[in-house]
């Protein structure tokens, strides 16, 4: 009899902590961390790594007010960037929920630090943005108010971004992104075998997402392309295309 009433009581009592736990308030700062390992990194279509393997990682921090920040970092191939072999993004901005709207403003820093060694020019970006969501479709706009990566007089170029991603259930997802970049001033790009300047380029991505036996390990697939033939940083020496379509494998996690 006296363990049946201690066992009720124990129940009792974690009931009691449950229903607590339920019903604490929850905490004004939120921390979040993410790695990955990918098989190639393409920005915006473009491999940033040679088509070579690239391990990325960051963080964010946000508050429940809605503002956040974080940084976001990558191997990059080193010719590309002028010396530099790391990425590293800074950014920041304020989230504000409508309903089943939300919608997105902030700042986007991209640092390559070590670039313009030798004396070549010193690539970085800043980008402001202003996007929104709506269940699983989102759109998001993105201006550059510094010369677009190291390019005489390429402020101003911008970048739209239409992403689409959708959850099947048991760990599996889809999703999908059409992007248009619309290039300024001396930036512009040359396709291979042409002698003609462009400047605007378009990407887009299909892929798959599934998390390993709810283990929070994420396994990706995602085609990836563009309608350019680029070569650039180390892929220029053979006239490597680092812009046509390639299945891009990944392994992340967020903690």
């Amino acid at each position: 009899m006296k363990k049946t009433t201690l066992a009720l009581a124990a129940v009792l009592g974690l009931g009691s902590l449950q229903a607590y736990a339920a019903d604490a308030p929850k905490p004004d700062w939120a921390f979040t961390g993410n790695a990955g390992l990918f098989s190639d990194y393409r920005f915006r279509g473009i491999s940033q790594t040679n088509k070579k393997p690239a391990f990325q990682g960051g963080f964010d921090v946000s508050h429940v007010s809605g503002f956040y920040a974080g940084n976001w970092n990558s191997n990059i191939d080193s010719a590309f960037f002028n010396g530099a072999n790391l990425e590293m993004d800074f950014y920041g901005g304020y989230k504000l929920p409508l309903g089943d709207l939300t919608l997105d403003f902030g700042a986007l820093h991209y640092y390559y630090p070590g670039s313009g060694a030798g004396g070549s020019f010193k690539i970085d970006n800043t980008e402001l943005y202003v996007g929104g969501s709506y269940g699983p479709v989102s759109l998001k706009y993105f201006h550059a108010v510094s010369d677009f990566f190291g390019a005489v007089d390429s402020k101003n170029s911008q970048y739209l971004d239409a992403g689409f991603a959708y959850d099947l259930g048991g760990g599996l997802g889809v999703n999908a992104h059409v992007g248009y970049q619309k290039l300024k001033g001396g930036a512009r790009v040359v396709e291979i075998g042409s002698a003609s300047l462009e400047d605007t380029i378009i990407d887009w991505k299909l892929g798959a997402t599934y998390d390993i036996l709810g283990s929070g390990f994420v396994a990706g697939a995602a085609y990836v392309s563009t309608n350019r033939d680029l070569t650039g940083g180390t892929a220029a020496l053979s006239g490597r295309n680092i812009s046509n379509g390639t299945l891009v494998l990944s392994l992340s996690k967020t903690f």
